[in-house]
């Protein structure tokens, strides 16, 4: 299988689906003249659309508003892309006067999104874009009305370095070269013809995700992800569904655009609740729409704003109302602002009511209107009954987190709401499974509509597993009292601290005395601290500590800092740690640095989701615990009693995909295990599929695995004397250990491999005892695996290690970590050629004979490629002759300083082919066209040095004129420049019987120099 055939297959899908293939040059400036090459539309088709769709509008208009489509109005890609994107949904103002001489201004559409077969869908491979100096080829960019929404990079399956990562890094490159191109971008794929991921234009190679479903099942055994993808995406109907109402821009605090796109999950959830919807607002219905349980983190806000974008547009809803109820301000102003965030979809500002009265006011409009409220809002004054307020049936109510406990549907709500609203609809958007005995939230949004569990968003990439760590800190009382404490956090309710119900206030009270005592405080603190320090030493990031009250939370603060008073600040910015919390002047006075207004709390929370900045830790007991959103958060310190779906929700903060991170870790201060258990019964008998939260001992396990690989693997060498020898030992002992990795059967692959997996178990697995217990092997292993990735190139990182796991390095490892192989050899070679016999000479004197066979090929594949990689010839026969002797090296048929020898004989080689080319009197052009003149031996004898020089001249030349851009794909191209290269060479009398071998070298030549010549 190779690039091209997937290439093919993608394009047999998509013609399957309805889209038009067409061949890139053949609609190029070479072929039909359809197109130049620095234009990326199809003009002549998306004229033709926008008249189809538009047929009243007059020529001049249609032209003004192509025109306006393809005309570039901002520098920034994304903003271009932004601004495109609302000429997609919305259509393009044109102004124009009727046959009446009336001047209008109207709206043209570029799509028909009503009539899917009103546009015309075309698929083009090898679609090549010239854009100043850059010349790229995009595999296949997918067009509708003429305008390139899609973008498929393919990368060649069975190539080792062809990944997924490759095709990303490729549209990179694309995005900044050939920029004009993804103004109109809407999805870019990634594929190896196996896997398929897709995403946007600002998305990282992380967000990317695979296209799972193709009509809402998900089970897809045995079938190529690329073709679940084309054929669930790229479905006509589909693929402008998707672009159209499920694509947002959503702003950040620094108001910069990031794009995003539904995932499947995603999409399939909506479509689901907007069916049940409608039927919902039909007479006789029951008005319960359903329950979507999405679980934490896989980006339930974003499916809300979806599915309130699709309300707002459905005709059979007639402009509704829709009100999202959440049960706290906090998450209410949350979610609002994840809305306001992604207005454009919503065609409108969503409002917020700030009272009561406020809520009821905005209620009596007619219609129309996106509302967000807090439960509370919608209870009357006691002995009152809540007024109606509309008895529409165009009206949606979406909760978030519904839950019986978290809106009180026993006691009122319920009730009061539909006193107000009696007719309106309600569906129920939750991170958590409903609880077994909670009959009322059935009864009040229905059943489950879609269900998106933990088993899948981990296996999806959606979210990161979270580990379990109990490290329970002894309340100092006897066993009579613990069980009283027990029972009480048992019976205590999770809602905001300043808000709980009155009888239980005593019994918090004594339960948060017992908790917050000193000692435990003190004892507490000096754990984390010691237990943060070692998590950062393995991976990069944040973490959170939940205590029971404020006071505690104070206390802790304290404690810490007393212990590490550097990390202490009082600016909202800096500093390490940070209280999170409100209060009011009241307050005792060692609280008031704490408390701050909400502008403030606003910013640090940016300022801790920000992964670069300083502040790594903080101490919450109610905030953010719930729709609070900091991927780089990977621990939880846990001192407070919750349960149920607020113990789900709070754990769920670090279970967010940030670069590598492995998964998140909750520790536990105070027991939570049982409610953990409670927990997962719940979900399962709910039809969750795994587990909330995977015991630490899993990974300790993994861990432990993995260093026993790696143990074996060294089992008849000595590395333990590393950690007690003196530097210059250990460096010896670090390219002994490189030896002994080299000489095994695939030794450095399998051994890269190993070590790779041991860091990301270890990263999990710290600071167990038994990670701790491992640390300088791991380090070790680590350094060892780096060095051999930089036997060729000083300073060249390890790929293979994300941003987020960090290699281990403690002060006996550190100087290693620098040094370069040539140097720890004691070879000096600063401004010494490779090829040259000095530098041969301390190649041939390396004692460990494997690594400089390593050294050595590496050096001189970089040597070929940097020397002849515009000489066909030279750069096919050295890398045979490289490849060939490694592979007899390898499989043992000679021994190291053999193969050392013939590679050394191969350098030498090359610097005598470089001395013949000076001797000619050749440009690099022209010794590689003569090159593969001569590779024919007969011709020299029968022509001589002098006329093969002359004709190499007159090659190149000629050839150089005849090139054009795309001729490389162009048959008839390829077909003109082949008779030219023939008639040259019977000019000059070359050997008739080798003229088709020396035609077919001169082309292969020519291709290597073509994109160059082409820019001439």
């Amino acid at each position: 299988m190779t690039e091209d055939k997937v290439e093919q297959e993608a394009l047999k899908i998509l013609t399957t689906l309805g889209w038009e293939v067409l061949n890139g040059p053949e609609i190029g400036p070479e072929g039909t003249g359809e197109r130049k090459y620095d234009q990326v539309v199809l003009e002549r088709r998306l004229s033709e659309a926008i008249n189809r769709i538009n047929s009243h509008l007059p020529i001049s208009a249609v032209e003004e508003v192509v025109k306006k489509t393809v005309r570039h109005n901002h520098p920034e890609m994304l903003l271009d892309n932004h601004q495109f994107h609302s000429q997609l949904t919305d259509g393009v103002s044109v102004e124009y006067r009727t046959e009446s001489g009336e001047v209008r201004t109207e709206q043209a559409q570029l799509f028909d999104f009503s009539n899917q077969a009103n546009n015309e869908f075309v698929a083009v491979n090898q679609f090549t874009v010239i854009n100043g100096d850059y010349h790229r080829r995009p595999d296949i960019v997918l067009f509708v009305n003429g305008l390139p929404l899609g973008i498929i990079e393919i990368k060649d399956p069975t190539s080792e370095t062809a990944s997924l990562k490759s095709a990303y890094n490729q549209l990179q490159t694309y995005e900044v070269e050939i920029q004009p191109l993804f103004r109109f971008n809407e999805i870019e794929i990634i594929t190896d013809g196996i896997d398929a991921e897709m995403g946007t234009i600002s998305a990282t190679f992380e967000r990317f995700t695979a296209w799972k479903s193709i009509e809402g099942e998900k089970d897809h055994k045995g079938v190529p992800m690329l073709e679940v993808l084309l054929k669930g995406v790229c479905d006509k109907g589909r693929f402008l569904e998707i672009i159209r109402n499920f694509i947002v821009f959503e702003k950040d605090k620094k108001e910069v655009f990031v794009k995003k796109l539904a995932a499947y999950h995603q999409y399939w959830a909506v479509q689901k609740s907007l069916a049940s919807t409608v039927k919902s607002i039909r007479p006789g219905s029951d008005h319960r729409i359903g329950v979507v349980w999405h679980t934490q983190g896989s980006g339930k806000s974003l499916s809300m704003v979806f599915y309130a974008g699709k309300l707002v547009a459905n005709p059979e809803l007639k402009n509704p109302t829709v009100i999202l109820v959440t049960d706290r301000n906090d998450l209410d102003n949350q979610l609002y602002d994840t809305f306001v965030n992604c207005s454009d979809i919503l065609r409108q500002k969503p409002d917020q009511a700030k009272s009561c009265d406020h809520l009821k006011e905005i209620l009596r409009r007619e219609s129309g209107g996106i509302i967000f409220t807090t439960n509370a809002k919608f209870f009357p004054e006691r002995g009152t009954e809540f007024p109606l307020l509309s008895d529409r049936e165009n009206i949606i109510v979406i909760a978030d987190e519904a839950h019986r406990s978290q809106y009180n549907f026993i006691d009122g709500f319920a009730k009061h709401i539909r006193d107000a609203l009696p007719n309106a609809s309600f569906i129920g958007f939750t991170g958590t499974p409903i609880e077994a005995d909670d009959r009322s939230t059935p009864a009040v949004f229905g059943n489950y509509l879609d269900i998106y569990d933990i088993e899948q968003s981990v296996k999806d990439g959606a979210t990161v597993p979270i580990y379990y760590e109990s490290r329970l800190v002894e309340l100092d009382i006897d066993k009579n009292m613990r069980q009283q404490i027990d029972q009480e956090f048992a019976e205590l309710t999770e809602g905001e601290e300043l808000g709980r119900q009155e009888e239980l206030k005593a019994k918090w009270a004594h339960a948060e005395a017992i908790v917050g005592n000193s000692k435990r405080i003190e004892r507490i603190a000096s754990d984390i601290v010691t237990h943060f320090e070692n998590r950062l030493s393995a991976l990069e990031g944040k973490g959170m500590i939940v205590t029971m009250s404020r006071r505690i939370a104070v206390d802790l603060y304290e404690a810490i800092v007393a212990l590490k008073p550097e990390w202490a600040s009082a600016g909202d910015k800096d500093g390490f740690i940070k209280v999170i919390m409100t209060g009011s002047a009241s307050d005792p006075l060692e609280w008031q640095q704490h408390i701050r207004n909400k502008e403030r709390r606003r910013e640090i929370a940016d300022c801790f989701k920000d992964p670069t900045s300083p502040m790594k830790l903080v101490i919450v007991c109610d905030m953010w615990l719930t729709g609070f959103d900091a991927p780089s958060l990977h621990t939880m310190y846990l001192d407070k009693p919750l349960k149920g779906h607020n113990l789900m929700q709070a754990i769920a903060r670090i279970n967010r995909v940030y670069q590598d991170k492995p998964g998140g870790l909750v520790v536990d201060y105070l027991g939570v295990a049982a409610a953990l258990r409670e927990a997962l019964q719940t979900y399962t008998v709910s039809g969750g599929k795994g587990r909330p939260t995977l015991d630490q001992q899993d990974a300790v396990a993994v861990m432990k695995e993995k260093i026993e690989q790696l143990r074996d693997m060294f089992h008849k060498f000595n590395y333990r004397r590393y950690f007690t020898a003196d530097l210059r030992k250990q460096l010896q002992i670090l390219l002994d250990a490189q030896e002994f990795v080299l000489l095994q059967e695939e030794g450095e692959k399998r051994f890269k491999q190993f070590v790779l997996e041991l860091s990301k178990a270890f990263a999990l697995a710290v600071p167990s005892i038994e990670a701790l217990a491992i640390r300088e092997e791991v380090a070790f292993f680590q350094a060892v695996r780096a060095r051999l990735g930089k036997i060729m190139e000083k300073g060249k990182s390890d790929e293979d290690f994300g941003l987020a796991i960090k290699q281990i390095v403690d002060r006996a490892i550190a100087p290693a970590g620098v040094v370069d192989i040539f140097a720890a050899a004691g070879i000096d070679r600063p401004d010494i050629s490779i090829l040259s016999e000095e530098f041969l000479a301390e190649i041939r004197g390396m004692e460990r004979k494997n690594l400089a066979v390593e050294a050595l090929k590496r050096l001189l594949e970089g040597e070929v490629k940097a020397r002849f990689s515009k000489n066909a010839i030279k750069m096919s026969a050295f890398s045979e002759m490289l490849e060939k002797a490694i592979l007899r090296y390898r499989n043992n048929a000679i021994e190291a300083a053999q193969v050392i020898e013939e590679l050394i004989q191969i350098a030498r080689d090359m610097k005598a082919s470089e001395d013949e080319a000076k001797s000619l009197g050749l440009s690099p052009d022209e010794i590689a066209f003569y090159d593969a003149l001569v590779q024919n031996g007969s011709a020299k004898a029968v022509m001589g040095n002098e006329k093969l020089r002359q004709l190499a001249r007159v090659l190149v030349a000629r050839v150089r004129s005849n090139i054009t851009v795309d001729w490389t794909i162009r048959a008839n191209a390829q077909a003109r420049l082949r008779v030219e290269v023939k008639r040259l060479l019977r000019e000059y009398g070359y050997p008739p019987d080798q003229e088709k071998l020396a035609t077919d070298l001169v082309l292969v030549q020519a291709t290597l120099f073509g994109d160059d010549w082409s820019k001439e």
